[in-house]
């Protein structure tokens, strides 16, 4: 039997229809082997386990799972391939200004015909700004909210629009992670539910044995979009540790920037998560990041902690939300820090305890995708008015 078809039997011996969700979002996987997304296909395949909900898709096309119906018109579905061809709708705002603002027009456009053909019982919304062209039909809302709605909410009436559309309906706002609640609660908390809800973590990094190979060269990885903010000051804070030693720099991820990358950094392009798993981190010491974008959780990150990895970060908000200084990895503020943190990774019964302590971390903190799905269902029958089941 189909999740549409399908009915729950209650208690009192009643039958109640599934919950019929329109889940949009700007960003998926078009093929197994892209990165872009990837975090969105997960937890819809997550959810599109559960009885207890039947899910339209508003996404650029890939690989939907069974039971789900694709919602995006032939038209729409051209349309965002092209957009995610571009970077996606925030690369773009970020990079051309004009053209960011014109293709934001386009895609508005599109999601309110899309809200306006739905018959769903609730929205559920990936990037804030997707909700300005929410109709005024007093539906639920759900917005999974990530560290560059935050920046958006800075331009001139972001703010009083996106009120606009909250007002008259239950509303939940959920970023994946926790410093993000206070900004939120201060803009909407009068008029919408602000709570956090952790991403998912996919079982095959928890199932990683750790064996960095001993007296071999420390490896060290790097997984990040080439971009300067994405990037930060990673390659002059490590030139005196890597350039000219046996100490290992292995980067990884698309460049999205005109951005020289030294040559003592051996950089690999973009590398699937199949391989990172597989190939790499088993053998590495630890993921550098030393970003200054606006993020929320990074996926990668809590990918290295599940499987033991410590991590060596900069102290931005994102990273001091996840990261325990000294205990599952380690914080820093100059170059100073960073080379303090490099002697305590790669000393071998610290990153030991380390590696443990971020594995037990991310199990008891974020679980899996079942765990991502079981914590948006309990909000969605909240929002509905309907006891969790």
């Amino acid at each position: 039997m189909s999740a549409s078809a399908a009915l729950d039997k209650h208690e009192d011996g009643t039958h109640r229809a599934p919950l019929r969700i329109l889940f949009v979002g700007t960003s998926y996987p078009s093929s197994p082997d892209d990165w872009k997304g990837l975090f969105i296909q997960r937890l819809v395949e997550a959810l599109a386990q559960r009885r207890d909900m039947v899910l339209r898709l508003w996404l650029p096309p890939g690989d939907i799972p069974q039971g789900t119906v694709y919602a995006a018109t032939a038209r729409d579905a051209a349309w965002l391939q092209r957009l995610m061809d571009a970077g996606g709708i925030a690369h773009v705002l970020r990079n051309d200004k004009l053209a960011g603002l014109t293709r934001a027009l386009q895609l508005l456009h599109r999601l309110r015909g899309a809200y306006r053909r739905s018959d769903c019982d609730l929205y559920h919304i990936n990037w804030l700004q997707n909700a300005l062209a929410l109709p005024d039909d007093r539906k639920p809302l759900l917005v999974s909210v990530l560290g560059t709605d935050l920046q958006l909410l800075g331009l001139p009436g972001m703010r009083v629009l996106l009120r606009r559309v909250m007002r008259r309906r239950q509303v939940a706002l959920c970023p994946n992670a926790d410093w993000m609640v206070a900004p939120l609660k201060q803009a909407f908390g009068d008029i919408a539910t602000v709570q956090a809800v952790p991403l998912g973590i996919d079982g095959s990094w928890y199932r990683i044995e750790r064996a960095p190979p001993r007296g071999a060269p420390a490896r060290w990885l790097a997984v990040t979009r080439l971009t300067a903010g994405k990037l930060g000051p990673l390659f002059e804070w490590c030139a005196p540790h890597f350039a000219g030693t046996q100490r290992e720099l292995h980067l990884f991820g698309p460049r999205q920037e005109a951005i020289d990358v030294p040559g003592w950094v051996r950089y690999h392009g973009t590398a699937t998560p199949t391989q990172l798993c597989r190939e790499w981190f088993p053998s590495a010491c630890g993921l550098l990041t030393l970003s200054r974008h606006a993020e929320g959780r990074p996926q990668v990150m809590l990918e290295a902690m599940a499987a033991g990895l410590p991590i060596l970060a900069s102290r931005l908000a994102a990273h001091t939300d996840i990261v325990a200084h000294a205990r599952t990895g380690w914080l820093c503020d100059d170059p100073a820090g960073m080379a303090d943190g490099i002697a305590a990774i790669e000393d071998p019964m610290r990153n030991q305890k380390m590696g443990n302590n971020a594995r037990d971390w991310a199990k008891a903190r974020i679980g899996d995708w079942d765990d991502c799905a079981g914590r948006y269902a309990s909000l969605y029958h909240s929002l509905c008015g309907q006891p969790v089941r």
